[in-house]
């Protein structure tokens, strides 16, 4: 018989409602096979005592059900971002907070650059920038000229649909005024860079591009960055680290073409003995003549490739942009303060008929909606196609879903459909949404969680890494608290009970990648996945949630922990 252990804590928080919290939990072959108190799992016959948790309280492994594994790369490049931010190695990198700190941290890696002989054929990539904290002032080619006129400089916006360039990098690109791509912004007016000459002309690209047709000129040139960069193995076992540091057992990688390379590096990183993460990727669904087809025949030939700690078999679809951005399409009034609406990313049309191309194929499809047009777009699409092909247990998800209200939460669980809700937004971004994008209506039901629950919808809560940074547990502090820095509350009803957020990090999220019969509670039969933590956050004071330290992860039975 294999052998058995059988571990001690302060307190075991289970998220099963049958038996919320014990004292010990058996362990056999990675999975739970008793949990309760001694005497309980001991009728399970011989077993070795594992004390080292015994000061401490045991969740079930959390679950990042909408992240990017790139959050364990990108800090290969400069990092521009308006809050301070950890690496996965654990330095803080400080926040830049005015439009000429980030011009000034750019001099200095293009400095850099020379003094290491990388000369300006090599472009400079950077990420994690966010005009929307600056007031309203937007990058140009002015700004990123003064960084360099002959080296390509790629400044990705923190949201991760937007970039800014400068003038070599749109030489390089091939953008000019002359462009129809959708995407392309241009200058209203003639622009001054005082004391030189008049240097941006009235129709002349200011160097912002907006979603993939825009970006893709660049991509086309230097290959792929931000959330889309290649896959690398090391990328993903940087990650792996970093989910175990803040109690992640099982993540997405909600974005994936998963071609050749991109597989051969997430088999390979969770192939290793020591990967501490499982990793759940979602083909990134390209549109076209007979692309979804082709896109259920590759996801379906995946799917057997898929091992205990990589699951292949979901689908990602992308309807609008982004909100802070002002890419993400609005219901009427529209933007707050007056920008026009913004970009499909796929058009509505499309996006139905390769929906239905893949929910005939049996598949589960989740469709990022961050504005309420979009999200009443894919809801309406759902309702068709679900009439003509009606499917239980689909577990189709909408992702973001941020300014979704009561009546359509009410439509999605007529329609059986979950959301996993973008709550970090309310810290991050929860200012400008109130002042700048939405105004303080809507602001007040942003990511409404309590709608949610109250209509019947499944719900999982998320970071969007590398978007915000990977944490679930400030996630949920941010669905109980509903705080902004400003220290503005929005939207008092909304918030979530600590027990109602952190099934939204457990359960919840395992329920959107149909595996809620494996992760998510701690139960017999399920895997042994465990956050291990100091405090119970079920006792500690609400605004502490985010603060909890996290010793580690149990993976499958296999400990991570300090």
């Amino acid at each position: 018989m294999p052998p058995t252990t059988v571990y001690r804590a302060r307190r075991i928080v289970t998220m099963n409602p049958w038996q919320p919290t014990a004292t010990h939990v058996a362990v056999r072959d990675g999975r739970i096979l008793a949990v309760g108190d001694l005497e309980r799992v001991a009728s399970w016959g011989r077993f070795d005592l594992d004390e080292r948790f015994a000061d401490a309280v045991l969740l079930p492994g959390l679950v990042e059900g909408h992240c990017h594994l790139t959050e364990g790369s990108m800090w290969e490049q400069p990092y521009l971002g308006w809050f301070d931010r950890d690496d996965p190695a654990g330095k803080r990198w400080p926040g830049l907070r005015s439009m000429e700190a980030v011009v000034a941290r750019l001099v200095e890696v293009d400095r850099a650059m020379h003094a290491a002989g990388r000369g300006d054929d090599v472009a400079l990539i950077a990420w994690g920038f966010d005009p929307v904290y600056f007031g309203g002032e937007r990058m140009t080619t002015i700004h990123l000229d003064r960084v360099s006129a002959t080296r390509p400089i790629v400044v990705g916006h923190a949201n991760g649909h937007l970039m800014n360039v400068n003038t070599a990098m749109l030489r390089l690109a091939g953008i000019t005024r002359d462009n129809e791509v959708e995407g392309v912004v241009r200058y209203a007016q003639d622009v001054a860079d005082a004391p030189a000459p008049t240097v941006a002309r009235t129709g002349e690209p200011t160097g912002e591009l907006q979603e993939p047709a825009a970006m893709f000129l660049v991509y086309r040139k230097i290959g792929p960055s931000g959330p889309l960069a290649p896959m690398t193995e090391g990328g993903v076992t940087l990650f792996a680290r970093l989910a175990s540091r803040v109690g992640v057992t099982t993540a997405t990688d909600l974005v994936n073409r998963l071609g050749p390379a991109d597989c051969a590096a997430l088999e390979a990183a969770t192939g290793r003995d020591d990967c501490c993460v499982r990793i759940a990727p979602a083909f990134q669904a390209s549109h076209g003549t007979h692309a979804a087809a082709a896109g259920v025949e590759h996801v379906r030939a995946l799917v057997p490739r898929s091992t205990e700690r990589l699951r292949y078999g979901l689908v990602k679809m992308v309807l609008d942009g982004s909100i802070q951005g002002f890419s993400a399409r609005l219901r009427w009034p529209g933007h707050f303060n007056g920008a026009p609406n913004g970009i499909w990313v796929m058009a509505p049309a499309q996006y139905e008929a390769d929906f239905e191309t893949y929910h005939r194929a049996g598949l589960c499809v989740h469709t990022h909606t961050n504005g309420d047009e979009a999200s009443l777009v894919a809801i309406d699409a759902s309702e068709r196609v679900l009439a003509k092909a009606p499917r239980f247990d689909h577990r189709h998800t909408l992702q973001h879903g941020q300014m979704i209200d009561g009546p359509l939460f009410r439509r999605m669980a007529a329609l059986g459909l979950s959301v996993n809700l973008f709550a970090n937004h309310l810290w991050y971004w929860g200012d400008q949404h109130y002042e700048m994008t939405m105004g303080p209506d809507r602001a007040h039901r942003l990511d409404a969680c309590a709608s949610a629950l109250a209509a019947g919808v499944p719900l999982g809560i998320h970071s969007d890494a590398p978007i915000t940074p990977l944490g679930p547990l400030h996630v949920a502090w941010c669905a109980v608290n509903r705080v902004t820095p400003k220290g503005r509350v929005l939207g008092e009803r909304e918030k979530l009970s600590v027990a109602q957020a952190l099934h939204a990090i457990t359960m919840g999220p395992a329920w959107t990648l149909k595996l809620d019969h494996e992760i998510g509670s701690i139960e017999c039969g399920k895997r042994a996945d465990f956050c291990v933590l100091d405090d119970d956050p079920l006792e500690v004071e609400p605004m502490r949630l985010k603060d909890l330290r996290v010793r580690g992860t149990v993976l499958s039975g296999r400990v991570f922990a300090d």
